[in-house]
């Protein structure tokens, strides 16, 4: 009998064994080609692809954007993604404008504090000398102004809604009275703004932005200070009020700027050996993802566990890596 009892137990083991090494196929979350968060994917899934079980996949897709990848993962579109941890949080909680008070709780943690990602702004130098505008407060009351921003699903529409409302404006007034908003993927935006055709460049910037770095070097652009204005309205919304150090062509020292933060989410039904592997994997490959894009140059490994980089909970596979290397006590 005991040995009859020994034989089940080895084969549920066993069962549970194979079972963890079923082949997962992951779609990763990302943005459109010529952003960091593109590239990041892609780094990402070039060293987590080898780690999968047998017959595993991960595709990167050249889609989304800050506010899309919490609402694609939630709903299992993509089974993990690049975030903000601002935006996670604004997702979690069901904020009411932008994601209309629907609750997006199954998303969950994996790898936080990667890097800042500050809201910036930037004037064609062009501009500057043809109105003598050279402050955010300036160009937003300028009738004629044409800002250029990415579309819907990215960070920057709602962050320059805040802006622009903390100064007693609105997107919908400047349309109104005679000015353009005009919403562009970062690869057309590098080419219009290098033709002259915009005039105030709203983004989230992070070291070695592609785009950023493309167009501070073929255009003439500076990169202004967000109002005191702005960065409190900013800040009541989960963003960080924080200079942004003196990384780009047209900066003249830091310029005060919002950190939304960035963090790698997963659904909650990934199953944790998976969640595990690509935790672990990230984790202990800062030198090689570093290669492929500075922007990794400030993530802390040690950190990636911290409540305050993460904001949402953690996924039980990254938790247990955590606990395993004696970060996270509980």
């Amino acid at each position: 009998m005991r040995s009859l009892k020994r034989c089940i137990v080895a084969a549920l083991a066993a069962s549970a064994l194979a079972g963890s090494a079923v082949a997962q196929d992951l779609k990763f979350g990302a943005m459109p080609l010529n952003t960091w968060w593109y590239v990041a994917g892609a780094s990402v899934a070039a060293l987590v692809g080898p780690q999968l079980p047998k017959g595993g996949t991960i595709e990167v897709l050249a889609r989304g954007g800050g506010i899309a990848n919490p609402v694609v993962v939630n709903d299992n579109k993509a089974q993990v993604a690049m975030s903000n941890v601002a935006t996670s949080k604004w997702a979690w909680d069901g904020e009411a404008e932008l994601y209309k008070g629907r609750k997006h709780q199954n998303i969950r943690s994996l790898v936080g504090g990667i890097n800042s990602v500050y809201v910036v702004a930037m004037l064609h130098e062009d501009y500057i000398k043809r109105t003598g505008n050279d402050t955010v407060e300036k160009a937003l009351a300028d009738k004629n102004i044409r800002i250029i921003m990415k579309p819907a699903g990215s960070s920057v529409p709602p962050a320059a809604r805040m802006i622009a409302e903390s100064l007693g404006t609105s997107l919908e007034k400047i349309r109104a009275g005679g000015g353009q908003i005009i919403q562009l993927d970062a690869a057309q935006i590098t080419s219009l703004m290098r033709e002259g055709r915009g005039d105030l460049y709203f983004e989230t910037a992070t070291r070695g932005h592609p785009a950023v770095t493309e167009l501070t070097l073929t255009a003439p652009m500076r990169f202004i200070d967000l109002p005191e204005k702005a960065l409190k309205t900013l800040a009541a919304s989960g963003l960080k009020p924080s200079p942004m150090p003196e990384w780009f062509k047209g900066q003249k020292g830091p310029t005060r700027g919002a950190d939304l933060g960035t963090h790698i989410i997963a659904h909650k039904d990934v199953p944790e050996n998976i969640a595990y592997i690509v935790t672990k994997t990230i984790v202990e490959n800062k030198d090689k993802l570093v290669e492929r894009h500075k922007a990794w140059s400030d993530f802390k490994p040690e950190e990636a566990w911290k409540p305050e980089n993460n904001a949402v909970p953690l996924h039980p596979g990254a938790a247990k890596y955590y606990r395993e290397r004696g970060w996270l006590k509980s």
